[in-house]
C-alpha cells in the first residue's frame, strides 16, 4: 500500500465554503516516508488550494483510485490530461509509476510552508537549538529535483 497523507480536521477541500469565500489555505499531516528526505512521517504542511502548478513543486492531490485519501507528491512533468508525480523517496512507491497522470481537477494545491515537531525526548539544548532552527520552513520548487527524478 502506498504511503499517504491525510487530510487533517483544519484542512480543507479547494472550493469548499466557509462564510461565502473559498477557503485559500489549509493544513495536512505527512504519514509515510513517500517524500523522504523533503518530508518526513509527522511534518506538518500548510497547503495554498488552487492556482497553478509548475513542474518541481510539491502538491497534495486526491488519490486517483482512493480519493478520500490525500497524497503529497512533487508535480514532475505536464503530460496529457494533467501531472505526471513522483515521491522524492524511490524507494516508496506510490506514484505515478504505479497509477499514471493524474488529472488536474485531482490536484488540489501546492505546499508553502513545513512545520515539523519536536521529536518527544529531545531536550538537549543542542537538540532544542537544532529542531528551533530548521522546525519551520518554507517549501520552494526544486527544480534541479526534478530534473533528477524526470532522467528515471
Amino acid at each position: 500500500m502506498p504511503e499517504l497523507s491525510q487530510e487533517s480536521a483544519h484542512g480543507s477541500e479547494r472550493g469548499s465554503e466557509h462564510g461565502g469565500a473559498a477557503k485559500l489555505f489549509g493544513w495536512v499531516e505527512v504519514t509515510g516516508p513517500s517524500m523522504v528526505p523533503t518530508l518526513y512521517h509527522g511534518d506538518f504542511l500548510v497547503v495554498r488550494y488552487g492556482g497553478r502548478v509548475r513542474a518541481g513543486e510539491i502538491v497534495v492531490l486526491r488519490h486517483p483510485f482512493q480519493q478520500d485519501l490525500l497524497v503529497v507528491k512533487r508535480a514532475v512533468e505536464r503530460r496529457e490530461g494533467g501531472w505526471w508525480v513522483l515521491g522524492d523517496n524511490s524507494f516508496a512507491g506510490g506514484d505515478s509509476t504505479d497509477y499514471g497522470t493524474v488529472p488536474h481537477d485531482l490536484i488540489l494545491g501546492r505546499v508553502r510552508f513545513r512545520y515539523r515537531p519536536l521529536k518527544p525526548g529531545r531536550r538537549s539544548p543542542l537538540a532544542l537549538l537544532r529542531w528551533a532552527l530548521s522546525a519551520a520552513r518554507p517549501v520552494f520548487s526544486d527544480r534541479s529535483a526534478s530534473r533528477r527524478l524526470r532522467a528515471r
